[in-house]
């Protein structure tokens, strides 16, 4: 039986999952902690309570199910923050995070996953969702201007690395820029520290312009663009879960955890692709060992959260741009397909996009939710026929 838990393609389906999702998008996690006006040991305090919450979830929930069940925070989340939460206090983002876990809890306790699913139109999800990730991809091609060949040559290992090596692109990608860095002197080592992340608690505080302008879309593109996508993945590998246990846990470890910055838990989608493919057990029913090990490795990342945020405060802020931008690259794309695909909701689609891309506040409001409010007041107008 214990023989069972070392096959090296568990473990190795694990790494390759924790590595990809870290690689993606840990440098947004820092852009987000960074714009809730986090201090150095609270942003290692944020790595810690992710990294604990993942790993607690992903093994719980994967030996409870016998199935490849991966936990991840949420990359499109993160990006929201980092655009939404200047202005705001680190306390009232810590408020945030417990309301947005709050709508988690409760959407899985009372089983409301595909009824709240349904009132947002995914057009307008995508929508939202596309604005709020634009800057990334436009400060990608900011960051080219200013340090051409770092970027350059990263924005060149991405588009070769997306035929050769789809699925390491992001990894190899990132080693580009580390390499290219370092051969520019562009990395600052001496700033490394191998330590262990200590919790730190920030006491919560309720705004209702960061609750609605922040927490209602963060609550949303977490459910439409993590939790829908990651329970497709494992209906698709044949894994047929229940959704409902999957968001009360998730949620009740964001109520426990969003004081010390896990800011939310949800279902992976791309890398648990990875545990509940072939590639990690020809055997079904063996696969959840693959999501245990990814639990496994993210305890490491969250122990050790104060050295993986001294290793990307190391890197130049190109590199860290330009990383971001070419990692939701893809989520980019895919939101606008989806949002501008259907001829009839098109138009409120669009509108939704401008405003949320716009960064318009109205009463310390932000804009993922007027541009939301907007597309929902338009589809709701009558249309001419003919």
């Amino acid at each position: 039986m214990l023989k069972a838990w070392f096959n090296p393609s568990h473990i190795a389906a694990g790494f390759i999952a924790v590595l990809v999702g870290y690689t993606s998008s840990a440098v947004i996690i820092f852009q987000a902690a960074a714009a809730a006006g986090a201090s150095p040991d609270q942003i290692s305090s944020w790595l810690w309570a992710l990294g604990i919450g993942m790993a607690v979830t992903s093994i719980g929930l994967s030996l409870r199910f016998r199935a490849p069940v991966l936990i991840a925070w949420s990359t499109p989340g993160g990006a929201l923050l980092a655009t939404g939460l200047p202005g705001f206090s680190l306390n009232e983002a810590i408020g945030v995070f417990l309301f947005n876990a709050a709508l988690i809890t409760l959407c899985g306790l009372l089983g409301w996953f595909d009824r709240i699913m349904r009132l947002i139109p995914a057009p307008l999800a995508g929508a939202m969702l596309a604005g709020v990730l634009l800057p990334f991809g436009l400060n990608l091609f900011g960051a080219l201007q200013q340090q051409t060949l770092l970027v350059g040559l990263m924005l060149a290992c991405y588009l070769a690395g997306r035929l050769l090596f789809p699925r390491y692109v992001i990894p190899v990608t990132l080693l580009v820029g580390i390499l290219v860095a370092a051969l520019a002197g562009q990395l600052h080592l001496e700033q490394l520290e191998w330590s262990l992340a200590e919790p730190v608690w920030t006491t919560p505080a309720l705004s209702v312009p960061a609750l609605l302008g922040v927490g209602i879309p963060l609550f949303i593109v977490t459910m439409a663009s993590q939790n829908v996508p990651g329970m497709a993945v494992l209906r698709a590998n044949g894994y047929q879960l229940p959704a409902s246990p999957l968001m009360t846990t998730t949620g009740i470890t964001g109520l426990l955890l969003a004081p010390f910055g896990g800011y939310t838990f949800n279902l992976a989608a791309i890398s648990a692709a990875i545990c509940a493919g072939k590639d990690a057990d020809a055997d079904p029913s063996q696969r959840f060992r693959a999501s245990a090990w990814g639990g496994f490795f993210y305890l490491l990342t969250g122990l050790f959260g104060a050295t993986v945020a001294s290793l990307f405060a190391a890197f130049p802020q190109a590199l860290v741009m330009a990383i971001a931008g070419l990692a939701l690259l893809g989520t980019i794309g895919n939101a606008l397909a989806t949002a501008l695909h259907d001829d009839q909701q098109r138009e409120a689609a669009f509108l939704t996009f401008l405003v949320t891309a716009s960064g318009l506040a109205l009463w310390g409001i932000g804009s993922a939710f007027w541009g939301l409010l907007l597309g929902l007041l338009v589809l709701r107008l009558p249309r001419r026929q003919g």
